[in-house]
């Protein structure tokens, strides 16, 4: 078999498949349904660890280290909740310990803000000033510079929200806190970034730290190298 056809192969599998499907496969060893697992959760999951930590490298490690643990275990999960939600937990707890060991002094949950009436909104997508010149990748490394300067824990909300798309509800159950804390770090968070983004931002939060391409083919290599060395495939 060619490596195209095997591509291709990979491809209409990967496609067919549910998660479900795909982790009952990945528990008998199918290699690919591991792939498969990795390409599909690496966009939300990253941005899920690059809310908790401060840089790239960072987020990649901490993805890394949890997709390893995941599937090491697999066995443990009972499937109360769907994979996709099981392992963003995962991910939450490493990059979290992976911050901790790297900022130990560091304090949660201590923002001050004072003066707060001013709210930034983020109009739809297809919103943009007339006079908007820069291309999607200046615009994507002006938001994620933004962005990375807000502190983790209005960070990881903030990404969550506006590049993942999820509801208070969801977010406060992912975080395990208040919905109204939700609230407050959104709030908080856009305020921060207005002065900053209030004249180049209307929309495209969906483009920042993206992963994919042959970094999301590489971190699936490197998951099948570490379970393979451990006999799990």
């Amino acid at each position: 078999m060619t490596v195209g056809t095997s591509h291709a192969k990979e491809a209409r599998y990967g496609t067919a498949k549910s998660e479900a499907e795909l982790v009952a496969d990945a528990r008998s060893g199918n290699e690919t349904a591991v792939r498969e697992l990795v390409r599909r959760l690496n966009p939300r999951l990253f941005r899920v660890a690059r809310g908790i930590v401060d840089t790239d490298a960072e987020a990649e490690d901490a993805l890394q280290e949890a997709y390893m643990s995941a599937f090491s275990k697999l066995d443990s999960f009972q499937e109360r909740a769907s994979f996709s939600t099981w392992i963003t937990r995962i991910v939450i707890n490493t990059a979290r310990m992976q911050r901790r060991r790297f900022r130990p002094e560091e304090e949660y949950d201590t923002v001050e803000e004072t003066h707060l009436s001013w709210v930034l909104t983020f109009p739809g997508q297809n919103s943009e000033l007339p006079d908007a010149a820069i291309g999607r990748a200046q615009l994507r490394g002006l938001l994620e510079t933004a962005v990375s300067e807000l502190p983790p824990d209005m960070r990881l909300p903030f990404l969550l929200r506006e590049s993942e798309d999820m509801s208070f509800m969801a977010i406060a159950r992912e975080l395990q806190i208040n919905p109204i804390t939700v609230k407050t770090r959104l709030f908080r968070a856009r305020r921060r970034l207005r002065s900053a983004l209030e004249r180049q931002v209307r929309g495209g939060f969906e483009a920042i730290f993206p992963f994919g391409g042959k970094r999301c083919a590489n971190m699936a290599s490197r998951v099948i190298v570490h379970l393979r060395a451990n006999g799990q495939l």
